[in-house]
């Protein structure tokens, strides 16, 4: 199943979207409750299986005059994001550094702030007062949907409730001088997300799923789930052992190599760009630099 959130008529929504109709469960009588409004609240739902396999989509659901907005608009945490998870995208920041390639022995792991999530097409903010080294990184993001700690391999998936896409839009500016990750990936708009959530049983196979970044039409960026160094399983079990990851987490899994700093010369985003990220099997996440 393909889910968002957005604006209808100014009131936030849940979507369904399906062969290109959207679909708002909450303008059917029958469906009152709060779940809804909110995929946070319909995640987290106690009774959200029973709720989405008994869902029957109707014409008198359909919309069409919506905005878009990030799946989860606000997260009730921040975004945890694996650093340096393609070797290709270490083998390129070493070289950018005068250093060797190596391969981490644990996953890096640091977050983005909740606040600067932002829906597609929504701008990515371009203030030289901020940052003048704006760069992409196409990522592809779990959704837990199970909360647990300490969760065995083999049970990963039983936690994982859907995948979206996440841009981890860096000001490399501030990350290089601060000597740090969340400063330099927490400004205002640095976090666009969706434009959809796809529901992990429609994924076949997570592992193997194409990710690509263009600027202006230009690709950028062009890799494969198949080259994480930490999969998705590892990611989610070595996280949980120290602490509980509950229903509507997102975690970054970062991403593979021809991000803007590392290249020769190094290339920026700047205002009139767009970014275009693109996920086999969830779609394309679009924003404009302004």
């Amino acid at each position: 199943m393909r889910l968002g959130t957005c604006l209808h008529h100014n009131e936030q929504y849940v979507f369904i979207e399906r062969e290109g109709h959207y679909y708002l469960p909450a303008l059917a009588a029958e469906n009152t409750g709060d779940e809804w409004r909110s995929l946070q609240t319909l995640i987290a739902h106690p009774q959200r299986d029973s709720l989405l396999s008994a869902l029957e989509l109707s014409a008198d659901m359909q919309v069409d005059d919506i905005t878009l907005l990030a799946p989860l608009p606000r997260p009730n945490k921040n975004i945890i994001c694996m650093g340096l998870n393609y070797f290709d995208h270490i083998a390129e920041a070493a070289d950018f550094a005068g250093r060797n390639a190596k391969k981490p022995t644990a996953p890096i792991v640091f977050t983005k702030s909740n606040a600067c999530v932002i829906g597609p097409d929504s701008p990515i903010p371009d203030d030289p007062e901020v940052s003048e080294q704006l760069d992409w990184e196409v990522e592809l993001a779990i959704i837990i949907g199970k909360t647990g700690k300490k969760i065995p391999l083999d049970k990963v998936h039983e936690h994982i409730f859907a995948y979206t896409i996440v841009n981890d839009i860096s000001a490399r500016d501030l990350q290089f001088a601060h000597k740090q990750f969340y400063i330099g990936k927490s400004i205002d708009g640095g976090c666009p997300m969706g434009p959809v959530m796809v529901t992990s049983d429609e994924i076949a196979d997570p592992q193997a799923l194409v990710l690509t970044c263009r600027v202006n039409g230009v690709e950028k960026q062009a890799g494969s789930t198949a080259q994480m160094i930490f999969d998705i399983p590892s990611i989610v079990s070595i996280l949980s052992r120290s602490m509980t990851l509950e229903a509507g987490d997102v975690i970054a899994t970062g991403t593979p190599d021809g991000v803007g700093f590392a290249r020769k010369p190094p290339e920026f985003l700047k205002s009139g760009d767009v970014v275009e990220c693109e996920i086999e099997s969830i779609g394309i996440l679009r924003n404009p630099v302004v």
